[in-house]
């Protein structure tokens, strides 16, 4: 079997992902952790989650001299959609709704994947802008909020700060522009059944490198 090295951490817990996909699974990467991938002779390497502003983030001449060495390197959900979306005509591959969208230009800023995590555990302090969007098309969808208040809330989770993001901060700063029971039903919907793109395309990447690799065994 291939060697595959995937950099992992708040996209997805590693007990749902080590049944997907076996691997050697490494925190999210910072930068110079790609290349000693390669020195350890990765085959496959699959980009997820990498710090942005805690640490020096994954520089595009990593993944250039893995694609150059021959190793196939896959990107999603977070980090990896927003590398892949910049080198995939250079060989690298995005896999996931988060990476069409960096391609497509609906997503611009890597503010949209940002949040915060326990370093120890790897949960998530903080929710990413992507998946606020998605809560609140899937909201809006079901009824829960109108049009406006769909923009209100996503006009006030831009204005708050990657690390504050929660459903409650986003809710009182949009402030009268929602009445209370809009609030109210908006933050249990929120609470009960959240979207989860970065999880989603996580376990698409996983599923990806799942089937290569057994095509290359």
């Amino acid at each position: 079997m291939p060697k595959i090295i995937v950099f992992l951490g708040p996209s997805l817990d590693l007990s749902a992902a080590e049944k997907i996909l076996p691997a050697e699974y490494r925190p999210p990467a910072k930068r110079g952790d790609l290349l000693a991938a390669v020195a350890d002779g990765a085959d496959i390497i699959c980009l997820i989650d990498g710090v942005f502003h805690q640490d020096c983030a994954v520089a595009h001449r990593e993944i250039l001299t893995a694609v150059k060495k021959g190793i196939k390197v896959v990107g999603a959900s977070s980090m990896g959609a927003l590398r892949a979306a910049e080198m995939d005509t250079l060989g690298m591959t995005g896999i996931g709704k988060i990476y069409r969208m960096y391609k497509e230009s609906t997503l611009v800023s890597d503010d949209e994947v940002a949040l915060v995590f326990d370093p120890v555990s790897g949960y998530s302090l903080s929710e990413p802008l992507i998946n606020i969007r998605c809560t609140l098309k899937k909201a809006e969808a079901a009824g829960i909020i109108t049009p406006a208040a769909h923009a209100a809330l996503l006009a006030a989770a831009h204005s708050v700060f990657y690390p504050q993001r929660t459903y409650p901060k986003i809710a009182a700063v949009a402030g009268d522009a929602l009445d209370a029971a809009t609030k109210e039903r908006f933050l249990a919907f929120a609470a009960a059944s959240p979207a989860d793109q970065k999880r989603e395309d996580a376990i698409a990447a996983l599923e990806y490198i799942r089937d290569l690799a057994a095509g290359l065994a």
